[in-house]
């Protein structure tokens, strides 16, 4: 059951890296979900540009593109595509810094670039920030990502970054909770944005603001409350969560190191591909339960009829050719029940 399981979950792009995962799929009631890359398409753009008194938004943009170009996270990876867009060509820093989960820092021309969260801002002394809040809480509102920049001390202006949900995400979080798993969301964006995309997709918790190695502290603490935990995420940052969970699940789209953490992989990065494992996992179970069950009753029924059970009431004996035949016929029709799995509708 579980080698032609494998076999059909590889069919509708479900890998399935080891038996124990899928197996205990069935049970999972806890889903954990990353935001960027598993319920978005992980390709964010910048759609807006909202400067403070006294700056320039070309030169806001400069700034921004010149010192994201030295960083790895899809943010940034956006605003220098949308400089390079709008005829903007990033120019070399000195100094370049970057706080896990808080934002960037560096020189360009002469002046102090910072780039990052609000609270990372603000942790730094900068001025001018609260003229920018209302701004930005209101594209945050709109579920976008809002990104705050400062030069030389001084707020400069905000970044607003939006990464489409998947088209089929929607379709996808209906499906899991029809199979009646809670699903919850931990991001490290704004709360403003996480509640945003939770209400729009009907998610029913969200965690924002979770840095990447609190995921890891946070799936934990829902295994001890008794919870049964799948993780599903797609970056370097949920490796420690996928590792954590009783499954850990990442999308084929994302980047190795997850995918090496987690148990099940979904090639096509889309989480209908989750709803598929769990509806494999339930029926390969309920496969391997009926074959046992068959197993039992059979040899319940046949052993004691070849040791001669019958023979002092009826004077029958099972000869060891129709024995030998019966013992092949318990095995080929506990391989033809699993083989029924070929054809499961996932």
């Amino acid at each position: 059951s579980v080698m032609v399981g494998v076999g059909r979950g590889a069919q509708s792009g479900v890998l399935i890296r080891n038996a124990e995962a899928i197996e205990i799929m069935e049970k999972v009631n806890t889903l954990v979900v990353d935001k960027t890359g598993t319920l978005t398409e992980g390709r964010p753009r910048l759609v807006a540009v909202s400067v403070a008194e006294g700056f320039d938004e070309r030169e806001l943009l400069s700034a921004a593109a010149s010192i994201e170009q030295n960083s790895e996270h899809p943010l940034a990876a956006a605003i220098v595509q949308a400089a390079k867009e709008r005829g903007v060509k990033p120019q070399a820093i000195t100094d370049f810094a970057s706080a896990t989960g808080g934002g960037v820092m560096g020189k360009f021309n002469g002046s102090e670039i910072t780039l990052g969260k609000l609270a990372f801002l603000q942790q730094r002394g900068l001025s001018g920030l609260a003229a920018l809040e209302a701004r930005a809480a209101q594209l945050q509102s709109e579920g976008n990502t809002v990104v705050f920049a400062a030069i030389n001390g001084k707020a400069a202006g905000v970044l607003a970054i939006a990464d489409p949900i998947k088209a089929s995400t929607p379709e996808a979080i209906k499906e899991l909770h029809r199979l009646g798993l809670k699903i919850i969301m931990l991001t490290g964006d704004n709360q403003r944005t996480a509640e945003a995309v939770a209400k729009n997709l009907g998610i029913d918790a969200v965690e924002a603001g979770v840095e990447p190695q609190h995921k890891h502290e946070r799936v934990k603490q829902l295994r001890q409350q008794g919870c049964i935990v799948a993780m599903a995420g797609d970056g370097i940052n949920d490796a420690p969560a996928l590792a954590a969970a009783h499954v850990g699940i990442a999308m084929g789209t994302g980047t190795d190191v997850a995918m090496e953490s987690a148990g099940i992989t979904l090639v096509k990065g889309d989480l209908r591909g989750l709803a598929s494992a769990v509806h494999l996992s339930r029926a390969m179970m309920r496969n391997i339960r009926q074959n046992l069950f068959f197993a039992f009753v059979y040899n319940s029924l046949g052993i004691p009829v070849a040791a001669g059970v019958l023979y002092p009431f009826f004077g029958v004996l099972l000869s060891p050719i129709l024995a030998g035949a019966a013992m092949s016929f318990s095995s080929v029709s506990v391989i033809v029940n699993a083989l029924r799995l070929r054809k499961q509708k996932l």
